[in-house]
């Protein structure tokens, strides 16, 4: 079968990518065609547009970008209807991929939506719209399926996908060695794959890590970037950035301080003690904190629906609080201990891997079953 799939940032390009790979073992004639990144790509199929052209985060950037995103809009629905698949998937982003269901619904096309956007936030009535334009809908957070269910729409369950990427990790034997890694303890900065987010938080993580000279700092980077952009940050700090080892640096880290989004959930699940930090425009925060309707915003707080992990946004991101918190995660024992705790109690709620060979089976046979009607 044809399958177009959409994602618009780097951790829809993970999950895409596991997705595909599931989906080739299960249908051994896919044909792929996507929006997404290098992960993807290393699966096979066409890559009509790279994530780092679409992903704007925030209410002022997305309005400052509007252009540039009406013409990604007009060219994904106008290759979707060129090329005509069996089955489009989409994978979160929904800004963006909730307008390419209202078209490929409207033009006869089965969608099948991949990590729920986070309705329960803000704006709940969007679950009517999604009802509509949604024929199935797979959520990886357990409350989610309870969330949908009161707004009259089943959906499917898969787990979490992020389980089968750590759960399919291979630690690299020579990681200190193979980078030139001092034999200090790592601490981990992960500021994030966008560039709003890293030249907002990133500063703050090289200023706390002056306090801390017996330990080594080292930045995941993006695969969006190259090393030379994160030098107008790091220069002259002996901070070091490594590409393609977000998870060979957690698992040698001590402690992480993260950008919220999908890598708090990471850091939990290699159980790294973690401070989750977050910058806005501040008309952007303005805005978000009138509409959503949560307490938290990392995904390790919103799945336990309790304080966890700190969360440090906004004015509240500063170098010294990051120290505060270091120093908690680091040197108070009962502290560190409290975290790890919840971070079993997190990984019993969450579940066994499989969530991308399940999603793979269960788009399969709906898309089966939508083609023989």
């Amino acid at each position: 079968m044809k399958y177009y799939l959409v994602a618009g940032e780097a951790s829809g390009d993970l999950h895409g990518a596991n997705l595909m790979k599931a989906l080739k073992e299960k249908d051994p004639q896919a044909q792929f065609r996507f929006f997404g990144g290098d992960l993807m790509l290393a699966e096979g199929g066409e890559l009509v547009k790279h994530y780092s052209e679409m992903a704007f985060m925030g209410f002022v950037e997305v309005v400052a970008n509007l252009r540039t995103i009406a013409k990604n809009l007009s060219a994904c629905k106008n290759d979707i209807a060129a090329w005509q698949p069996d089955v489009l998937v989409l994978i979160d982003f929904p800004g963006f991929n909730l307008k390419i269901a209202e078209f490929a619904k409207a033009n006869g096309l089965l969608v099948c939506y991949y990590i729920s956007p986070k309705v329960w936030a803000w704006n709940q009535k969007r679950v009517i719209r999604i009802k509509r334009i949604v024929d199935h809908m797979f959520c990886i957070l357990p409350f989610e399926v309870d969330f949908y269910r009161q707004w009259g729409m089943e959906v499917d369950y898969v787990g979490n996908p992020l389980l089968d990427s750590v759960s399919a990790f291979k630690p690299d034997a020579d990681f200190y060695k193979k980078h030139q890694l001092s034999n200090k303890k790592i601490i981990a900065c992960l500021p994030g794959s966008r560039k709003q987010e890293i030249s907002r938080l990133l500063p703050d993580m090289v200023a706390a890590a002056k306090n801390w000279p017996d330990y080594q700092f080292i930045v995941a980077g993006a695969p969006t970037f190259d090393a030379a952009y994160y030098d107008r940050y790091l220069k002259d700090t002996g901070i070091k950035v490594l590409f393609n080892a977000t998870y060979d640096i957690l698992n040698n880290a001590q402690a992480t301080i993260v950008a919220s989004g999908t890598a708090t959930l990471e850091t939990a699940l290699f159980n790294v003690p973690q401070v989750v930090v977050y910058k806005g425009n501040n008309v952007s925060i303005a805005i978000a904190r009138a509409l959503v309707k949560i307490r938290f915003i990392s995904l390790v707080n919103l799945i336990m629906d309790d304080g966890v992990v700190k969360e440090l946004i906004q004015q509240d991101c500063n170098p010294q609080k990051i120290n505060d918190e270091l120093e908690l995660i680091l040197n108070n024992k009962d502290y560190r201990e409290k975290m790890l705790e919840n971070y079993n109690k997190l990984q019993d709620k969450m579940g066994k891997p499989g969530a991308s060979v399940k999603t793979a089976g269960l788009i399969i046979k709906y898309a089966s079953k939508n083609k023989a009607a």
